[in-house]
C-alpha cells in the first residue's frame, strides 16, 4: 500500500493498477472507480491493524 500511495500522491488524477499475482488490482477512490466502470464486485482489504480500503481487481 506504500508504493500505490506514494505513486498516487504523484499522479493524483490517474487510475492506478497493480499487478498482484494473476490479477491486477486497484485501490481506494480507484477501486471505487474501476468497480463502477467495468460492472466489477468492489470488496475490501485490510490496511493496518485496524482499517480496510476498498479493493477491486480483474484477472491479468
Amino acid at each position: 500500500m506504500k508504493q500505490f500511495y506514494q505513486i498516487k500522491a504523484k499522479y493524483p488524477d490517474a487510475l492506478l493498477l497493480f499487478r498482484v499475482g494473476d490479477f491486477y488490482e486497484t485501490f481506494g477512490a480507484d477501486a471505487i472507480r474501476t468497480s463502477a466502470i467495468l460492472g466489477i464486485v468492489l470488496t475490501k482489504r485490510r490496511n493496518g491493524a485496524a482499517s480496510f480500503v476498498e479493493l477491486a481487481g480483474f484477472p491479468y
